[in-house]
């Protein structure tokens, strides 16, 4: 049992390594960066502004050794059912290239639209209103959804998700403007202290 686990130890790890890429290059392009993504990472403790309460890792994304965007993952811990999984990337200069959910237990049909996977109108799913809003707009108070004054679209009936969504979405990129500098500075594997 102990030499399959080791001989497929390099395969598991692998595949998942793959799995995770692939979640990133969802929410940033991988033409946008060419350095080995998964290997220039910091851990991040948990962090009250993203709602993590689990240690997690943040991808920073460089081209020709510049800056170019950091990948991290976020929790909305007031989902209609429960906390939602997300992960985004945020750019050097404060803009939100796009955010993903990866976990939730909202109600079929009716809050886990928030999801794009789930989302009726996959031409335009619901969360790609995000993709390229700058961290200014959450410092002016306006990363809200419309019915609480701001800017962010939200269906009837299901207001609770899609506020969790905004709400968490906004916090992380505000939180990783504020701190982005710092984070690019850390050197690989470091862990962050506040």
């Amino acid at each position: 049992m102990a030499a399959t686990y080791q001989a497929t130890k390099p395969i598991l790890a692998a595949s998942a390594a793959a799995e995770k890429l692939k979640l990133i290059n969802e929410v940033l392009p991988p033409a946008s960066y060419d350095n080995d993504l998964l290997a220039d990472a910091v851990e991040l403790p948990p962090i009250v502004e993203l709602g993590t309460t689990d240690t997690s890792k943040l991808y920073r994304a460089r081209k020709n050794g510049q800056p170019v965007a950091l990948v991290l993952e976020a929790v909305a811990p007031d989902g209609y059912a429960g906390r939602i999984a997300l992960v985004l990337a945020v750019t050097a200069d404060g803009q939100l290239t796009a955010v993903r959910v990866t976990g939730h237990m909202e109600t079929p049909g009716l809050g886990d639209y928030v999801d794009p996977k789930k989302d009726k109108n996959k031409a335009h799913p619901w969360i790609a209103q995000f993709d390229g809003r700058s961290y200014e707009l959450a410092l002016a108070g306006r990363w809200k959804v419309k019915k609480d004054g701001g800017e962010f679209a939200y269906h009837t009936g299901a207001t609770v998700s899609a506020r969790a969504v905004t709400n968490a979405s906004g916090k992380a990129v505000a939180w990783t403007a504020a701190h982005g500098e710092k984070l690019f500075a850390l050197p690989i594997d470091a862990k962050w202290e506040q």
